[in-house]
């Protein structure tokens, strides 16, 4: 037998724990990114609020992904990685949503958040291609 990639990383010390899905969290976690990534592309706001926006309504909808598949990260990025896995998207969309986790952590860390409008421009598309993925699950019954 073949075992998922969330099988592989679930477990005691894994960055998985498998939790049944919650239908009522889903929508909720569905509901706060499509109204941040709204948000985000509010051009009167300044950039850093964009990008927060942004990254934070990427990271509701992947969230949303993983647990409408069963399960619950330990930490952050790892809802960004297994992308392939949870909506079937590719590097051209992770990737985007991983380097923005290393920004974020700059910022939030060590006070360098190093953004640009190309940054936030990409952040908003990657995080667009995950709402449409993520309303396709919703109408899943």
């Amino acid at each position: 037998m073949m075992l998922s990639p969330f099988n592989k990383l679930t477990g005691p010390g894994k960055v998985l724990k498998a939790e049944p899905p919650d239908r009522r969290e889903f929508e909720g976690l569905k509901r706060s990114g499509h109204a941040r990534l709204r948000d985000a592309q509010n051009t009167s706001l300044s950039i850093e609020s964009r990008f927060d926006l942004a990254y934070n309504a990427a990271h509701s909808l992947c969230l949303a992904a993983l647990r409408w598949h069963g399960y619950r990260p330990e930490h952050r990025y790892i809802v960004f990685q297994l992308l392939p896995h949870t909506l079937g998207l590719g590097p051209e969309v992770w990737r985007v949503l991983d380097k923005c986790h290393g920004i974020r952590n700059l910022g939030e860390y060590e006070g360098d958040l190093n953004i640009d409008d190309r940054i936030v421009t990409d952040l908003i598309a990657s995080a667009h291609a995950v709402a449409e993925k993520v309303d396709e699950l919703a109408a899943i019954e």
